[in-house]
């Protein structure tokens, strides 16, 4: 049995902060995280801002790859391919659900469905992480 890292990140400083994502309940294979439609994730006419959208796909992934990773390994997003389908503005939270969809030894393959509130489709995004050895 191999030992499992222990992740517990300190997020402070970093675009998860920034972006003002929180983590919500989780299991191996589900990550959830939500974000705040505001200043800081919108377009300058007041819509979410897809790099915002892609931003968080992206996070959501590294930390579900992350908590999979043995001792001396670390994820590294090498792909991330989206499609934005709805129209957000500001004053919304957008919540994003990653699926483990392949879990490899080298690569972790995630879908990450972003939605509002009231369900609707935001975005879907797949992203494929590395997993590398810490040298």
């Amino acid at each position: 049995m191999t030992e499992k890292t222990k992740f517990r990140p300190d997020y402070s400083g970093s675009m998860i902060e920034h972006l003002g994502i929180r983590f919500l309940p989780s299991d191996d294979e589900t990550v959830r995280a939500e974000m705040p439609v505001d200043h800081r994730t919108s377009q300058p006419f007041g819509m979410l801002n897809g790099g915002a959208s892609l931003a968080l796909a992206e996070i959501v992934a590294g930390h579900g790859s992350m908590s999979l990773c043995r001792k001396g390994e670390y994820a590294c997003g090498v792909q991330v391919s989206g499609n934005h389908i709805t129209a957000v503005p500001i004053g919304q939270i957008v919540t994003a659900t990653g699926r483990l969809v392949h879990r490899g030894s080298s690569t972790h393959l995630w879908n990450i469905d972003i939605t509002t509130v009231e369900g609707r489709l935001v975005s879907t995004v797949r992203v494929v992480n590395f997993i590398m050895k810490k040298k």
